[in-house]
């Protein structure tokens, strides 16, 4: 089976360059101008493509949860006013659809719920994500595989077993897993980026990583380590109000990681030793036994 699967006309995998995800996810804050200027911000960065959340949220907010209360930039409002007032509709994925044709990028969502996968087969995603906290959920696994659409695979907060479970539920075939720690921001100690060459042996499709922390050095090390994707959050302001802010990245930073992944593929090589036209200069003037 070949590492590789291919999300809307592009390979990823194995020996092609690193698909580069702008998660977005609610970071627009129900503003749908501020996600289209996050949309022209991530094509000015030389993303692949950038990300959103679907969630049906009288299924997602757990019923205990639903009524807390919130304080958040529309006032003192439940849990539940507060995930609705985040939510996009069908007017506003019709926007952000038409923006992401028109400068010619990617996009696709987390799916959270079985309804969420049927509103968003309307607009032909290249591909689902599957959030980590839903690794677990065999119904939502079974009811995007069935879409036909390759899927992201997150594995945040789970066990080995549970992904060997939910790998099994859904097959190899058109499936990419990436690695994850679900804190945010996460602690460098808490990466564990070795997972990368864990996951790649363990299993026959192409890894990625979705990484929560501050900084970028990490995962362009991913990249090092054989991830084939890499998703980080992505904002326009990280002082913004919203949970996933402080583990976002800002514009600037965003073409800094791109730039940084480009050159991390080039300098990789393909490990066969040679002695490039570059050295032979020096060597014809600093070894003195030929």
């Amino acid at each position: 089976m070949s590492r590789e699967i291919k999300i809307g006309n592009k390979l990823v995998g194995d020996g092609h360059p690193t698909y580069v995800v702008a998660e977005i996810g609610i970071n627009h804050n129900g503003d749908l101008k501020i996600a289209k200027d996050l949309i022209l911000a991530a094509k000015d960065a030389d993303v692949d493509a950038v990300k959103f959340q679907k969630r049906t949220p009288e299924i997602c907010v757990p019923k205990e949860q639903q009524n807390q209360m919130r304080e958040t930039p529309w006032g003192y409002i439940t849990y539940l006013e507060y995930r609705k007032k985040v939510e996009f509709g069908e007017e506003e994925y019709q926007a952000i659809d038409a923006l992401c044709k028109e400068v010619g990028i990617d996009w696709f969502v987390s799916v959270w719920d079985p309804q969420s996968v049927d509103f968003m087969e309307k607009f032909s995603p290249v591909c689902y994500k599957l959030p980590s906290a839903s690794l677990t959920d065999d119904e939502l696994l079974l009811k995007v595989k069935g879409t036909g659409r390759p899927l992201i695979l997150s594995t945040g907060m789970s066990t080995s077993e549970q992904i060997d479970h939910a790998v099994k539920v859904v097959g190899l075939d058109n499936l990419l897993i990436t690695h994850a720690t679900s804190a945010y921001p996460c602690d460098p100690a808490e990466l564990n980026l070795r997972m990368v060459e864990t996951l790649r042996e363990k299993f026959s499709c192409p890894i990625g990583y979705s990484g929560h922390e501050v900084g970028l050095v990490t995962s362009v090390v991913a990249v090092a380590m054989g991830a084939c994707l890499v998703e980080r959050h992505f904002t326009l302001d990280r002082a913004m109000w919203g949970n996933d802010q402080a583990a976002s990245v800002e514009p600037v930073g965003f073409r800094k990681l791109v730039k940084y992944i480009r050159v991390t593929e080039q300098a990789l090589g393909d490990g066969v030793k040679k002695v490039y036209e570059s050295e032979l200069s020096s060597l014809k003037k600093l070894r003195r036994v030929q």
